[in-house]
């Protein structure tokens, strides 16, 4: 028997391993991106128990383990900065709002079935903004690895760096420099029985009783949470609302990105709109009782999936234990050194950055190029919603004008017997040729779209000296309104001119759009063909009688 989603138990083994597995590799990171979210560890923990809990009950990816991200910390630590910046009062609680509101666009994403749309990012952009959030990561982490505080922003740490480094902490920096050591460099025979991460972060924790004189995570509230009730002003109702889209979009990419990693390795079908309001509630829940926003983590749902999770129970699982962890380990997780959470962080920005492509970028397009490190310097230096909007815009532009130019490639124009006729049969060729260049035929190929009507109205415009013109639609599928306005001009002109104008093969979709717009109605029913060779006949009969009828 099957509930939420696709729960069941036939598998309970593999997904009590699966996510007993995850909580152990969620750990370090959750508290790790508390801290690094301003709102404190405890935050961490709250989001991946909750987010983690809901969204494998009602998502759309059975494998998936989901809770605060990298990209998510990121966004989630500016939207709390600002806010405690503007209200130190009640910026927290209003962080925690912005939090609910993001899920409640994320249902809203689901419900309106914008799911299979989400991931349809150009690969540059995902490149981009995605190297651009591994940036932000190691250069927030690079204070606190050399033993000072972290910054409110890359800027400011980039501006403090010199300072930094000249007051080092010796001690942290050894914390770190060992914690990256150990993540990076840990046996894959002893990976298999102990994350590197939770085993860095238990080697330095119990270092630093000797490297003394390093920062730490001090005194975590233990016990439930206690509810944070949505808080509003009325002055910074606009700015939640951008803050909530922010992270409402980069939520539902992050998880659906990961769900496909889960169907890869699963070899499975998630369900993207259920992902998304499976996040959402999840997110929602996190907000009220102050957890940071979580997504799909694709490091955990990878480890559930190889050690035998298959179902939302391993999901579950992995947010009961981090539950259980949250109610009796704060005595020891307050001795976890700064520098050794850096560490880990400046392992997760490092994994997030697209190596991948960024050893191959040299050799593609220059526009790609500019493209993607456009969206990197934007993601780093301005926001992610500017970046990711200017990255889809300039490519949108870019596709667009490509595909105008195939699109006016497609275009045939045949007005005399010096020109191409291969397409015509043998009749249609001596009809044109006996026409003598007073017929043009013009022949439109594929789907029409607005970029291209300004290059076929242009095309026609160059084309003179003919008394019929045959415009043959038999080979487009449908148009936009945009191409219909540019037929009329070609169609108007073409009066003026005292020059007679045949439609050859509309297809009813293309039809449909002439006579909404008004234009088929400028050329009588008559002039109407359903095939070319027919239409050919006729303008004939029209050059041998101008004032007759085809």
């Amino acid at each position: 028997m099957q509930w939420f989603n696709g729960l069941h138990f036939n598998n309970l083994k593999g997904d009590i391993f699966g996510g007993l597995t995850a909580a152990v590799v969620a750990l370090p990171l959750a508290l790790a991106f508390g801290v690094s979210s301003g709102a404190g560890p405890v935050a961490g923990m709250y989001g991946a128990i909750f987010v983690g809990l809901f969204a494998a009950l009602f998502g759309g990816t059975p494998s998936q383990v989901s809770g605060p991200t990298g990209p998510m910390t990121v966004v989630m630590a500016g939207i709390f900065t600002h806010f405690v910046a503007l209200d130190p009062e009640s910026g927290p609680a209003m962080a925690f709002t912005v939090v609910m509101l993001g899920g409640a666009f994320q249902i809203l994403f689901g419900v309106f079935r914008l799911g299979q749309f989400i991931t349809l990012m150009p690969f540059p952009v995902i490149s981009g903004f995605m190297t651009g959030i591994g940036t932000i990561i190691i250069l927030l982490q690079l204070p606190p690895l050399l033993g000072a505080s972290s910054g409110a922003n890359v800027l400011s740490v980039v501006q403090q760096l010199p300072m930094i480094v000249q007051s080092v902490n010796l001690n942290a920096l050894i914390l770190g420099l060992l914690t990256l050591g150990v993540v990076f460099f840990c046996p894959k025979t002893l990976g298999k029985y102990t994350p590197p991460a939770l085993l860095a972060m238990v080697i330095g924790t119990v270092l630093s009783f000797v490297f003394v004189g390093v920062d730490v995570i001090g005194e975590i509230p233990t016990g439930l949470p206690s509810l944070h009730w949505p808080e509003f002003e009325l002055s910074l109702v606009k700015d939640m609302v951008i803050s909530s889209l922010m992270l409402a979009t980069l939520g539902s990419i992050d998880s659906l990105l990961t769900s496909l990693v889960a169907d890869n390795m699963t070899r499975t079908q998630h369900k993207s709109d259920r992902e998304l309001i499976g996040q959402g509630i999840g997110n929602i829940v996190a907000g009220f009782f102050g957890g940071l926003p979580g997504a799909g983590a694709t490091m955990r749902t990878v480890v559930n999936i190889r050690a035998g999770g298959r179902t939302p129970i391993s999901g579950c699982v992995h947010a009961v234990i981090l539950l259980m962890i949250v109610l009796g380990a704060g005595s020891f997780a307050a001795h976890i050194p700064l520098a050794v959470l850096a560490g880990l962080l400046i392992k997760v920005g490092i994994d997030i950055i697209d190596w991948r492509f960024l050893m191959r970028v040299h050799q593609a397009p220059l526009f790609v190029i500019f493209l993607m490190v456009s969206v990197w310097g934007l993601t780093v230096f301005v926001d992610l919603i500017t970046a990711v909007a200017v990255g889809v815009f300039l490519a949108n532009i870019y596709t667009v004008r490509r595909l105008t130019e195939t699109q006016l490639e497609s275009v045939r124009i045949v007005q005399d017997h010096k020109e191409d006729h291969h397409f015509l049969s043998e009749h249609e060729s001596e009809i044109l040729m006996t026409g003598a260049g007073r017929i043009l035929l013009y022949q439109l190929n594929g789907p029409l779209s607005y970029a291209a009507a300004k290059g076929i109205s242009n095309k026609l415009m160059a084309c003179t000296n003919h008394e019929v013109l045959l415009l043959d639609f038999s080979n487009v599928p449908h148009i936009d309104v945009s191409t219909a306005m540019a037929l009329e001009e070609v169609i108007l002109d073409s009066h003026l001119a005292a020059q007679n104008v045949l439609i050859v093969g509309a297809k009813p979709e293309v039809e449909t759009i002439l006579q909404r717009m008004k234009v088929a109605t400028l050329i009588p029913e008559q002039y109407h063909f359903p095939s070319r060779e027919v239409a050919l006949e006729a303008a004939s009969i029209l050059l041998a009688t101008p004032d007759g009828k085809p």
